[in-house]
């Protein structure tokens, strides 16, 4: 009686087992759909506050020196998808510690290269563009990952160790790009940027250590093969969907005067006007300036200013009163050495430009304007030259 019981149960254990594995694949499949979908929330909700830096945020780098770029690095790398996507793909299928060390070598030997080159010389590329070739990289290497360049295209597949290199010198540039946007030191550039790049590294090998832990966990699971092709689908869906993100965010920019047209506040048109305020401001090497007025709502701003030859990025902009979100409203960003118009308010609030200087070299800007508006000046001032006393224009350093 008890071997016929044995006999029932040890026919039903393959079924049983099936069963589990059945369930265990199912829950696999949900566990990495649900990674999915919290990726494209953490793409979409980077992408709506990427490549912007608040003036808080700004002057806490100031004081905090080179230990601050380098907590900056770090958390960059931290939060930085497309990079670590990318590393994620690379060492996937690596099981040797000095394959690991080999490739993950040359990934960043590739971005440092370009992120010291890129960001010592000012050398920009719009963020937007860059970060898109970035999103293709990381199609790239699941592609790969998943043998596409034989089942799909019948050839061999380019050598490895040659594509992460230069495919890191891309991902330098985007790194390079981020740094440029914070306030530079001339003086102390090089240890900025080695402060910045040394911190990406430590995040990279932190995140790289949980990237092991995580593979190394499943890899002598009966799943891995399916837990790999899932995994690398996933990048490859992800990168397509941060590339066309990453494309429509560099239309508004190469267009944003198509984009921006019905967004933008009411302007009005004003032929010669009489200048109230004539103000002259001076960007250091590397640095960016802000400089505001307070508006109330319908209010009118008469500007015009221009550069003493030096074209700048800037961002003419305004945030509402008693705001604390850190929201504002761009109504025009180019990069010119000049620019002029009017501005009616659709809030109460600050209003006013962001100057970005990348060059070597100082910039004079000279400010013009008149309207509805109160100053908000808290600058020290700066020596006046003879020709800038002769035609009393007040002369100013920084912002509010």
């Amino acid at each position: 009686m008890n071997r016929s019981r044995f006999r029932v149960a040890e026919s039903y254990f393959p079924i049983l087992l099936s069963c589990v594995q059945d369930l265990q694949a199912v829950l696999l499949k949900r566990v990495i759909f649900l990674l999915m979908g919290l990726l494209l929330v953490i793409i979409i909700n980077n992408l709506a506050y990427a490549h912007g830096m608040s003036e808080a945020e700004k002057q806490s780098i100031i004081e905090g020196g080179n230990l601050r770029y380098l907590w900056l690095g770090a958390t960059h790398m931290l939060t930085g998808y497309d990079h670590l996507a990318f590393v994620f793909g690379i060492v996937f299928f690596l099981t040797h510690f000095r394959d690991i060390v080999k490739y993950v070598t040359a990934f960043t030997l590739g971005h440092s290269v370009t992120l010291v080159y890129a960001t010592f010389n000012a050398i920009q590329l719009n963020y937007f563009l860059i970060d898109a070739v970035i999103a293709l990289s990381v199609c790239y290497i699941a592609f790969s990952n998943l043998d596409g360049f034989r089942k799909y295209l019948n050839i061999n597949p380019p050598n490895m160790m040659l594509m992460i290199t230069g495919l890191g010198l891309i991902h330098g540039f985007g790194l390079s790009t981020r740094l440029q946007e914070l306030p530079l030191s001339e003086d102390n550039l090089l240890l900025n940027i080695i402060s910045f790049n040394a911190g990406i590294e430590l995040g990279q090998i932190s995140a790289l250590a949980l990237m092991l832990m995580l593979i190394a966990a499943w890899r002598n699971s009966h799943f891995f093969m399916t837990f790999s092709t899932l995994t690398n689908y996933t990048l490859m869906i992800m990168g397509s969907l941060l590339f066309l993100l990453q494309m429509h965010g560099y239309e508004h920019t190469a267009n944003a005067d198509e984009f921006n047209a019905g967004s933008r506040p009411a302007r009005a048109s004003v032929l010669k006007p009489q200048w109230k305020d004539s103000i002259k401001l001076f960007i250091p090497a590397r640095s960016g300036t802000e400089y505001k007025f307070f508006m109330e709502q319908g209010a009118t701003l008469n500007y015009s200013w221009n550069t003493d030859g030096e074209k700048l990025f800037y961002d003419f902009h305004g945030e509402p009163a008693g705001d604390t979100t850190g929201y504002f409203e761009s109504f025009e960003k180019n990069t010119r050495n000049h620019s002029s118009g009017a501005l009616v308010a659709t809030f109460s609030g600050t209003h006013g430009w962001y100057w970005k200087n990348s060059s070597a070299t100082a910039v004079g800007i000279t400010l013009r304007v008149n309207g509805d508006y109160r100053r908000l000046d808290s600058v020290k001032k700066l020596p006046i030259s003879k020709s800038d006393k002769d035609q009393k224009t007040n002369t100013h350093e920084t912002i509010d």
